[in-house]
C-alpha cells in the first residue's frame, strides 16, 4: 500500500511559515486549535513543528509573557524540544507505522524534499481499525 493514501495535502493543513513571529504562531494555533503544527521554509521544506509547550516554554523564558517582545521573536528561533519525524512520498507503510505511533502526525516531503502534506495518526489508526472490522466480520 501507498501512504500516499492517507496523505492530507498541503493545501488543506495549517502550518507556519519559519519567519512569522511567535506571536503570530500563536494565534494561528488559537485560531486553528491545534496543539503542534508543522513550520516550514519560504522554499516549502519541513523545518520542524511547533507545539503549545515550545510557545509556552519560550514565552516565560524569553518574553516574560509580554505580547509585545512576542512580536519580535521569530518562531525560526524558537527552542523545541522534538520535530516530528518527517518521511518521504517513498515511505512504506511498515516504516510510517513506526515513525506514527509516537507523534500526531507524520510530515510527508517529495522527492525534492518539498512539504506535500500530512498524516494523521488517526487516519492510519481508522483504516486498521476497518481493516479489522471486515476480518472479524468474515470469520463469523
Amino acid at each position: 500500500m501507498n501512504i500516499l493514501f492517507f496523505l492530507t495535502p498541503k493545501k488543506e493543513v495549517a502550518y507556519i511559515p519559519a519567519e512569522d513571529t511567535l506571536r503570530q504562531t500563536l494565534e494561528k494555533m488559537k485560531y486553528h486549535g491545534y496543539t503542534a503544527v508543522p513550520m516550514l521554509t519560504k522554499e516549502g521544506k519541513y523545518a520542524g513543528t511547533i507545539t503549545e509547550g515550545d510557545i509556552l516554554w519560550t514565552m516565560q523564558e524569553q518574553c516574560g509573557w509580554d505580547l509585545q517582545i512576542a512580536e519580535k521573536v521569530r518562531i525560526q528561533d524558537v527552542h523545541r524540544r522534538r520535530d516530528y519525524q518527517e518521511v518521504s512520498i517513498n515511505t512504506d507503510i511498515d516504516d510510517l507505522v513506526d515513525v506514527i505511533k509516537d507523534q500526531n502526525f507524520v510530515p510527508v516531503s517529495d522527492d525534492q524534499k518539498n512539504f506535500i502534506g500530512i498524516i494523521t495518526r488517526k487516519d492510519v489508526i481508522e483504516f486498521y481499525y476497518n481493516e479489522y472490522q471486515k476480518l472479524d466480520r468474515k470469520e463469523n
